[in-house]
């Protein structure tokens, strides 16, 4: 496998770099760099190389896969982003609403910060809000516009619905587009273009907010779409979308929204906080799964809901806060081990990570947009402590500041103290040293792949992942200083209560004929959402019997909402499932349902 030219000069470094090498916070394109008290000339740094090399090709990279022009998104239509050209082993060619909104965001940051000003950048956002527009209305497996469709998670690129099996719902989607929509129509405001924000942007991102505002305490597949259950993910990126979709709502007169988006965002907030597993110091990434919790998840949140307003709010989960910061090397720790291309560092070295340290996923291997996110977390908090002119230790965070010094006590430190100098030095020559591990494993002309092998290095999975670029792109941003604009998270109180939204339910009445049971043997349903149990075969809806061949039972079923359900029969622990497939059904909005079945 070829690397990049600078890969000689990395090798040669990296034993320093590994060993206590520190880089100056002074614009990092020419750092000075310290190996204990010795301070050696001013020279580039593998990070700044890495940048340098690899900006260009990521951003080209990203828009390749931008349908209709890109050069690896032959087929997609305007607008539409294309998860990755590889068809085969596997099949990524297809539009995710996760991933086209965080590829978005990035390029209206770069287009409204004057960063990419251009006409194509401007023709490019305009594409994919009618794209966006376009996949909102279609009817899909998980429903219409009205009743759940909106929590599609992915779709042909040439704007057809895909139909075959998936991890459905995915309820962060909708919140994602909607924050990239906010940003564009922020900026349009700002330059008097309002009238165009209430009549073509407004409509589309009011779609997607109510849907969040409805069903945020349902049940969603992670962003990794493996677990079904509440995921810290999609809480936080909701509850974002929902205090900026408000802010928008008054600015353009759509006042009525206003109060029902701040209380849903209030209980998002309250409910963000039970994430939080104080006894081990990290945020629980989903709350089912089965797994530890120790997850990418988290780390992604923090960098996606970064507000440089908000300081190191820990509430909202900000990058500079204790429990993001102690998250943050619970999260890192757990890969230290279980790669072979990590053996042989310091204890506190940094490393390439993955999504989580059970990963089975061809195989379970560092990924580029991962280890990525832990440099742009990083990058960020020093962002707000160079803001502010301090930092913070406390009980919390105290295991993350002593990776740097080890007798470091519970404080805040003014920028004119050395604690102060010394720890924001070795957390900026940590972060970049998250870039330089991606550095090591980048190929020659700078393609990123979704993972990278963890005893080779060599790239596998998908090839040239939008996302990884657009990763690259954010974390070199954040190292440069860049922020994008205030959210509305400054100065948010936890509410003292927390509710659940009153999501409306239809009495749905479940029939069953067919089903001939022997003595001691009960007939039960189980399926897809709470009321039904979640396909418990310990504690599923049991049915009774009406007269003398059906079976009955009536639930009180989320509306608007594709159900999937199957009947079996209990005894003594013993399962009976009837035949394949699943029964599926879509709720109505409201009013009374009565399902008719034959026992298979």
């Amino acid at each position: 496998m070829r690397f990049f030219a600078f890969a000689s000069l990395a090798a040669s470094l990296l034993p320093f770099a590994h060993a206590g090498l520190s880089v100056d916070l002074g614009g990092h394109g020419g750092a000075s760099v310290s190996i204990g008290h010795r301070r050696s000339p001013p020279r580039q740094s593998i990070a700044d190389l890495y940048v340098a090399s690899e900006s260009p090709v990521a951003k080209a990279g990203l828009l390749a896969n931008i349908g209709p022009d890109g050069s690896k998104s032959s087929g997609a239509k305007a607008g539409i982003v294309i998860a990755s050209p590889s068809t085969v082993n596997p099949d990524y060619l297809y539009t995710w609403v996760r991933d086209s909104s965080l590829v978005f965001k990035v390029l209206i940051d770069q287009y409204t910060s004057g960063q990419d000003a251009s006409v194509a950048a401007r023709d490019l956002i305009d594409a994919f809000v009618s794209a966006e527009a376009i996949l909102q209305q279609l009817p899909n497996p998980s429903g219409t516009v009205d009743a759940g469709g909106l929590g599609e998670p992915k779709f042909n690129i040439n704007e057809t619905a895909f139909t075959d099996s998936w991890g459905r719902p995915q309820r962060d989607g909708p919140a994602l587009r909607a924050t990239a929509i906010i940003s564009y129509a922020n900026w349009l405001i700002d330059h008097g273009n309002s009238s165009w924000v209430t009549k073509t942007l407004w409509p589309i991102i009011k779609l997607d907010l109510d849907y969040v505002s409805v069903n945020w305490n349902q049940s969603t597949y992670d962003l990794w779409e493996e677990v079904d259950s509440s995921s810290f993910f999609t809480t936080a990126v909701q509850h974002r979308a929902l205090r900026e979709g408000a802010a928008l709502a008054s600015s353009i007169g759509q006042s009525s929204v206003v109060s029902g988006y701040d209380d849903q965002a209030d209980n998002l907030l309250c409910f963000m906080q039970s994430y939080w597993n104080p006894s081990e110091g990290y945020m629980t990434a989903n709350t089912g799964g089965g797994r530890s919790g120790k997850d990418a998840n988290t780390v992604i949140t923090s960098i996606r809901t970064f507000d440089p307003a908000a300081g190191c709010d820990a509430s909202t989960f900000q990058p500079c806060s204790d429990k993001a910061l102690s998250n943050l090397k619970v999260y890192v720790d757990s890969f230290r081990s279980i790669y072979n291309i990590n053996a042989g560092w310091q204890a506190n070295a940094p490393v390439a990570v993955g999504r989580y340290p059970e990963d089975i996923y061809y195989d379970g291997n560092p990924w580029y947009l991962t280890t990525f996110a832990v440099a742009e977390q990083l990058y960020d908090a020093l962002i707000v402590w160079k803001a502010q002119g301090s930092l913070t230790v406390s009980a919390t965070s105290l295991a993350f500041f002593r990776q740097f010094q080890s007798g470091v006590q519970p404080g805040t430190y003014s920028a004119s103290t050395p604690t102060y100098g010394t720890l924001v030095e070795a957390v900026a020559s940590f972060a970049d040293g998250f870039l330089t591990k991606n550095a090591e494993y980048t190929p020659a002309g700078g393609a990123l792949s979704e993972q990278y092998n963890k005893t080779t290095g060599a790239q596998t999975s998908a090839a040239d992942l939008t996302w990884s670029y657009a990763a690259a792109l954010t974390a070199f941003a954040a190292r440069g200083g860049f922020a994008s604009p205030s959210w509305g998270a400054k100065g948010l109180k936890v509410p003292s209560v927390c509710k659940a939204n009153p999501v409306p339910t239809v009495a749905v009445t479940f029939n069953l004929t067919g089903a001939t049971t022997n003595s001691g043997e009960g007939v039960y349903i189980t399926g897809s959402v709470d009321a039904l149990k979640i396909w418990s075969t310990t504690d599923p809806v049991p049915l009774k019997l009406a007269g003398n061949t059906t079976w009955s039972v009536t639930v009180g079923i989320p509306a608007s909402t594709i159900v999937q359900y199957k009947y079996l029969k209990l005894d003594n622990g013993t399962v009976t499932w009837e035949s394949d497939p699943n029964n599926q059904i879509t709720t109505p909005a409201g009013g009374n349902l009565t399902i008719n079945d034959t026992w298979r």
